[in-house]
């Protein structure tokens, strides 16, 4: 069985949920605390093997590029101020892994931005991010999934139960058996089901592993809604071939293009901040007094 080594992260979106924040910067450049969402991504592939990070960018995305790759000027006057920890910081983000880009020319839907790593990804497995999802570093995400392929040898799809009012907002697989498990085949994909139609309140939720057969999937999709192309209904060929599982994942997970989710989510990790979380609870403490 391959190993997984590369992840594909579809940046290309326009970020319209956040405008106008998102007129002239990629969405995936917000800052959650001090570091833009799409390195926590990025982080949590490298810290689960992954070598190397394949982005699908599109137009007015060169500031994601810019962020991974070396800052001459910026370095140069760091290090002649002696600011070393800076320096290794930024540094740091630079040599975390091996970056490559690939650009989708027209926002065809996520199918479409997927088949664009084609000749990137070639004949090998590979975990597929959403950039709008982080995920609490305590428990694992991507590492749920890839322990659910190296043992099942098929793709998997990340999974999370919502409520039901919200699971028109997803895809929805089939219900986890009884008896619980780490992973279960799926033989049905809903996406955004109304509640009374949905299998289940178990919702995909930005984080798969992929086998390489997908491509060919995708490659003989039909438009759909939009003249998108839509990575679900490939899943659905693969589900029907038997070669798909559900992975539930037990780490908090944080809608950043989502408003409030992103004020929450620049809550939490700022408390857990050893160098914030005292000043800021202590302030978020007097807020609320002052509020009652």
């Amino acid at each position: 069985m391959k190993k997984i080594r590369k992840a594909v992260i579809p940046v290309a979106g326009l970020g319209t949920r956040f405008l106008p924040a998102t007129k002239a910067q990629p969405k995936e450049m917000l800052p959650l605390v001090d570091k833009p969402v799409i390195q926590y991504v990025v982080e949590e592939a490298i810290h689960q093997g992954i070598e190397n990070v394949v982005l699908i960018t599109g137009r007015g995305k060169q500031a994601i590029e810019n962020h991974f790759d070396v800052a001459y000027e910026l370095e140069e006057t760091l290090s002649r101020r002696g600011k070393t920890q800076d320096l290794k910081l930024v540094q740091g983000i630079t040599h975390m892994g091996q970056f490559s880009y690939v650009r989708q020319g027209e926002p065809l839907g996520l199918g479409h931005a997927v088949l664009c790593a084609r000749h990137a990804v070639g004949d090998e497995p590979f975990a597929l991010l959403l950039g709008d999802d982080v995920f609490d570093e305590k428990d694992p995400a991507l590492g749920a999934l890839i322990a659910a392929y190296e043992a099942t040898g098929k793709s998997v799809v990340g999974v999370q139960e919502v409520p039901e009012a919200h699971v028109s907002r997803y895809g929805i697989v089939n219900p986890r058996p009884a008896g619980g498990g780490t992973w279960w085949d799926v033989d049905r994909i809903v996406e955004k089901p109304s509640p009374d139609k949905a299998p289940s309140r178990w919702a995909v939720v930005g984080r798969y592993v992929v086998l390489p057969e997908v491509f060919d999937h995708l490659a003989k999709l039909e438009p759909g809604v939009g003249g998108e192309y839509q990575l679900t209904d490939a899943l659905m060929k693969m589900a029907a071939e038997g070669r798909l599982v559900a992975a539930p994942i037990p780490a908090l997970r944080y809608d950043t293009g989502d408003k409030l989710d992103y004020l929450r989510a620049n809550v939490e990790f700022a408390l857990k901040r050893e160098d914030l979380g005292g000043p800021f609870l202590a302030y978020l403490k007097a807020l609320a007094a002052s509020r009652d």
